[in-house]
């Protein structure tokens, strides 16, 4: 006897990171030629020894780190939150505007599981975050896709003729996993204007923000009086901490709203991890200078990502930024089928276009997301040499 199967689940795709690791199965790698791993944008290395140590302080000596806490968090890290925000963004954040999540990912399926239900419409820009992608198929709501402009960059009047009655929030990723492109302030205050207008809400996800080459605040969202009317902010510990394994992310949206993701987050987790939530108020009282360091080195990496691709013509770089490049690839087969052969011909494990995006899309048979964040100098020379090498 089969058990019942959720039709919704059952035609969400299964995790694209995950398949890619499946293509290794059987694999050979010559010893000359070692897998480059670029399939995957999350660090793989521990936190600095300093926020370890608060980690295992307080896992030796304080009791209340193993016990269930408040659904939306520690009250002393969302406050920390909304004082450092306020400041980085120019803005009013109050501590009762934030919570806190099991990572991101928790944190868009709590707001999007307040905003829209089976038959409902969500807005993504194409390409877009797997993830996203996937929850929104397991709760039935339809992803109604936006294809970006020049440099991966989306338009709201391109947007502005997607929206219907079911249509309930636009979601964009800034700087962008997949495409790196990081979005100018007037592009998503032109969405905030948009969402308003429509009566939905516009959700950013700024989980790379650490790794912005811009200097100053990316945008003007907060310093709207009025913000948490349609603008809901979504934020992850995980890369600039690298406490990936700890999994604290945030949201930033008015009070009502929490109030029903706190119904959401009951359900799910009960409370977000206590030694995680620990270490990420002590890396942000005390890791600042460390992040520094830590984009400074992201943005070289972009750097020789940047040269590399300038170098091999018949490769079409469309956006670099974050830990991402995002790319068109010059041969005649889909992206999904050259990814396969590149584990086996290159020793390189990247992710094709057609994860990115809806199925059957031309653009994304065309085009390969590689996450550059784990990979040093020497590794991303290596790379291009064989990009450089291929006869295919």
């Amino acid at each position: 006897m089969t058990l019942p199967l959720n039709p919704a689940m059952a035609a969400t795709d299964p995790p694209p990171v995950m398949e890619a690791r499946r293509w290794l199965q059987g694999a050979v790698f010559p010893p000359d030629r070692p897998l480059i791993n670029v399939s995957q944008a999350a660090p793989v290395e521990p936190p600095p020894l300093g926020l370890r140590q608060a980690l295992a302080d307080a896992a030796l000596h304080d009791d209340a780190a193993h016990l269930y806490g408040p659904v939306l968090g520690m009250p002393e890290l969302r406050a920390e939150i909304a004082s450092q925000w306020s400041a980085a963004y120019g803005g009013t954040i109050l501590p009762g505007q934030v919570a806190i999540t099991q990572g991101c990912n928790q944190a868009f399926t709590a707001i999007l599981s307040t905003l829209a239900g089976h038959g409902d419409e969500v807005i993504l820009p194409t390409p877009w975050y797997f993830n996203h992608k996937m929850w929104l198929d397991m709760a039935g709501v339809t992803t109604v896709p936006l294809a970006s402009g020049e440099g991966l960059i989306p338009r709201a009047g391109d947007a502005e003729g997607l929206i219907t009655e079911r249509t309930k929030a636009i979601v964009l990723v800034s700087p962008n996993n997949p495409g790196g492109s990081e979005y100018p302030a007037a592009t998503l205050a032109a969405f905030r204007d948009l969402a308003r207008a429509k009566g939905i809400a516009l959700i950013v996800d700024e989980t790379y923000r650490d790794f912005d080459s811009r200097t100053g605040r990316p945008h003007e969202l907060f310093t709207d009086p009025d913000w948490d009317e349609s603008f809901i902010h979504l934020y992850s510990f995980s890369k600039a901490y690298r406490l990936t394994g700890h999994r604290v992310g945030a949201i930033v949206a008015s009070v009502a709203r929490l109030a029903e993701v706190e119904k959401f987050l009951d359900c799910v987790a009960i409370c977000p991890s206590q030694l995680g939530q620990i270490g990420a108020l002590w890396g942000m009282r005390n890791l600042s200078q460390w992040v520094a360091g830590e984009r400074a080195e992201i943005l070289a990496r972009r750097a020789a990502m940047v040269g590399g691709f300038a170098a091999l013509p018949d490769w079409k770089l469309l956006g670099c930024g974050a830990y991402f490049a995002y790319v068109e690839h010059p041969y005649p087969m889909p992206s999904d089928e050259l990814c396969r052969r590149l584990v086996h011909e290159a020793s390189l494990l990247m992710l094709p276009g057609t994860m990115f995006q809806p199925a059957g899309s031309e653009a994304g048979k065309r085009q390969i997301r590689i996450a550059f964040a784990n990979v040093d100098a020497a590794g991303i020379a290596e790379m291009f040499r064989r990009l450089a090498a291929l006869r295919l």
